[in-house]
């Protein structure tokens, strides 16, 4: 059976005599190379984008930022890999015009440079912005978390140093014990190979514990709650997130096309009292009046919430249900009614819990205790509303705003369905097609660069989703 063959290498051939013949119209090389061009680099922060005449020259930083936008863009993160490509692809061979810098070039960039990329990523959000790309009225806030540079034995909070201490010094004391019953056992006495062999172990045990208690020092006096070994920076994670030690990502989405407008890299473990930083960037980037801000009941917080509200933003953040009236099945603090006028609440039995006191639960967010002391006692419906002698509530600063947030959210069931509509676009196109589950850097701000051109790449894949290379190309020549 005949089957098609290709040309004999051997055979010389009539190849276009351009590069410029190889990158059609339509491909994404062009407009990386338009868009880098347009950007002011000395104005975002890179270094050598204005260089001196005297010295040996160095490469321009637009033609390396080039290189990592495509790069990222084409899941192309390490540098090694991109040299690679400078020396293979036709397509970075036209995007850098025959450039070929080796890794450690391309690799010194992007550290030296760390603090530039997300300002790339913003000016990309304008030029969006002004295609009119984001609907600038309902913005979905979430994180997740993405895998450091740094294994879970490598990671250590004080209770797992005091339990492997713990292990240590029990295997130590059984090893010793072993060691002495030998010693003493005149019939039957190990033989020398044994005796080693038990020495070994313990000086072993020894050296792992000083090891751990070093690190226990350590921890001590750094005054965080634990320590990573491989990236200093690195945080173990919550259980629930399957990502074992790694990093919080945090993004705002536009509703609108699913298009990042802000995002931001930290070690915090929670999401919780990152509404307002996220939002509120967002907001200033998209110039939005008064976009309502959704997000999940990990950020809930009273004083963000709060500060939302004065930035300008209306957020839609479900309450947590948590608390020991709500674990232990008892009457929940939404039966009772607040009296503003009186400074009172009322009961589910008509009895009121008055004023007993104020405080602060924490710098800037006070605190005001009600209680039903006098009422409580010969209530019948004590049973289902308290264990103890007299129930208690807590109001917690302005928690008028919370109430009227709490009314805003069940007007508007829908707005969870929607918002996880809207984030997990970016997180299951960065996480699975775009293949970045985990850091390639170590420490906090070069992780924030690599997730700076993470979103641009993505943000950059669904505008040419959107409008197509030409469109964008116009955008900026116009």
């Amino acid at each position: 059976m005949r089957t098609i063959t290709g040309t004999d290498r051997s055979q010389t051939l009539l190849l276009p005599a351009a590069i410029e013949d190889y990158v059609g119209p339509d491909n994404t090389v062009r407009f990386i190379d338009a868009f880098v061009d347009h950007l002011d680099l000395a104005e975002l922060g890179f270094g050598r984008a204005r260089p001196e005449w005297t010295g040996r020259p160095g490469y321009h930083p637009g033609d390396l930022l080039k290189l990592y936008i495509y790069g990222y863009l084409n899941r192309i993160r390490s540098s090694r890999r991109l040299e690679a490509e400078t020396h293979r692809n036709l397509e970075v061979i036209w995007l850098l015009r025959q450039l070929r810098p080796d890794f450690k070039t391309i690799a010194d960039f992007r550290r030296q440079n760390r603090k530039a990329f997300k300002q790339v990523f913003r000016e990309f959000v304008v030029l969006c912005r002004d295609l009119d790309l984001y609907g600038r009225e309902l913005i979905a806030v979430d994180g997740t978390r993405i895998k450091a540079v740094n294994s879970k034995d490598r990671n250590f909070t004080k209770a797992s140093l005091d339990k492997l201490i713990a292990q240590s010094d029990e295997r130590l004391e059984k090893y010793l014990s072993q060691l002495d019953t030998g010693d003493g056992d005149e019939q039957g006495a190990p033989g020398a190979s044994q005796t080693d062999n038990l020495e070994e172990k313990i000086a072993n045990i020894r050296a792992r514990r000083d090891q751990l208690r070093g690190y226990q020092a350590e921890l001590k006096a750094s005054g965080e709650d634990q320590i990573s070994l491989t990236d200093p920076d690195a945080r173990a994670m919550a259980r629930m997130t399957k990502v074992g030690v790694g990093y919080n990502i945090q993004i705002a989405v536009d509703a609108k096309h699913s298009l990042i407008a802000e995002q931001h890299v930290t070690n915090q473990v929670l999401d919780y009292g990152h509404l307002t930083e996220t939002a509120k960037a967002a907001k200033e980037i998209l110039k939005a009046e008064t976009p309502d801000i959704v997000a999940d009941r990990g950020y809930f917080q009273v004083e963000d919430i709060e500060a939302c509200v004065k930035a300008g933003m209306t957020p839609y953040v479900p309450k947590p249900d948590r608390g020991p009236a709500k674990r232990d099945g008892l009457f929940p603090k939404e039966a009772f009614t607040f009296d503003a006028e009186n400074d009172r609440y009322k009961c589910p039995g008509g009895k009121f819990l008055r004023l007993r006191g104020t405080g602060e639960l924490r710098e800037g967010v006070k605190r005001r205790t009600y209680t039903g002391y006098n009422v409580c006692p010969g209530c019948a419906l004590r049973p289902q509303c308290t264990k103890s002698k007299f129930r208690q509530l807590t109001r917690y600063g302005d928690e008028a705003e919370l109430e009227r947030m709490a009314k805003r959210v069940a007007a508007r069931p829908e707005l969870q369905d929607i918002r996880r509509q809207t984030v997990e676009h970016p997180f299951g196109t960065i996480k699975q097609w775009m293949n970045q589950g985990a850091f390639l850097m170590r420490r906090l701000e070069n992780v924030r660069a690599e997730f700076s051109l993470t979103a641009l790449a993505y943000n950059l894949r669904r505008a040419i989703t959107l409008i197509g290379i030409p469109g964008l190309i116009a955008a900026l020549r116009g």
